[in-house]
């Protein structure tokens, strides 16, 4: 009942990058644009990825149309709930491009990689 109500994420359509292939793609991809769906506060305080883009996700329906829709883009948030609803919330209305960082800040932080 809960999944009926609520969805399940193994459905989902999101693909998911760990903190490596992400780093791989901030290095290869000039054009891909990070967008952080985190508070003011986490992104300040928090750390974040250099480069990204802060887009609280109570503002990403209000503010969707500031994203292209024809470049690359990769949700990120503290563990990867948030950019995950992020992204289901922009592949239905049509953006296609999108990614979840899977694990969010806490798997790049462990991981090692920078943050600012």
């Amino acid at each position: 009942m809960f999944r009926s109500l609520f969805g399940s994420r193994t459905s989902s359509r999101v693909p998911d990058v760990d903190a490596y292939e992400l780093q791989e793609m901030i290095d290869e991809d000039k054009n891909l644009l990070i967008v952080d769906v985190r508070s003011p506060h986490e992104y300040q305080y928090d750390g974040h990825i250099a480069g990204s883009r802060l887009l609280p996700l109570q503002a990403l329906m209000q503010r969707v149309q500031e994203l292209p829709q024809d470049q690359p883009i990769v949700f990120v948030c503290r563990s990867g709930n948030r950019s995950h609803v992020a992204c289901e919330q922009l592949n239905r209305l049509g953006h296609n491009n999108v990614k979840n960082f899977r694990g969010g800040m806490i798997a790049w932080k462990r991981a090692g990689l920078p943050t600012h």
